[in-house]
């Protein structure tokens, strides 16, 4: 594995977003980039690895959301699908508190909202 061909921490935030897009909260027709649950991406370098370690703070549309495990779970799989990408971390928070105003103008047009 070559030090050039492992992208740099803003390279590889932009490859998790772009996968971050093709994850749809089941209930509704829009990806949860798109939906404004993401509120940041964050990436590092691993010192002993030297492979990337990604942190994305994310919320859900309610804390009860029922399919919560399964959205979590499908963030902490894009490890798997980027190369040189160690870990997903998935830091869940509620505050401040998911609103349809989060969500881009691509997602509202989608819902109907505009």
């Amino acid at each position: 594995m070559s030090e050039a061909t492992i992208p740099n921490n803003e390279e590889m935030k932009e490859k998790l977003i772009r996968q971050l897009r093709t994850i749809y909260d089941p209930e509704i027709p829009v990806d949860i980039y798109n939906l404004g649950l993401v509120y940041n991406v964050e990436c590092q370098t691993d010192e002993a690895t030297q492979l990337k370690v990604c942190t994305v703070t994310m919320t859900l549309t309610s804390a009860t959301c029922s399919m919560s495990e399964i959205i979590v779970d499908l963030v902490r799989s894009l490890s798997s699908r980027i190369e040189f990408l160690e870990r997903v971390d998935v830091a869940l928070v509620f505050d401040p508190p998911w609103g349809q105003d989060k969500m881009s103008e691509e997602a509202k047009l989608i819902m109907g909202l505009l």
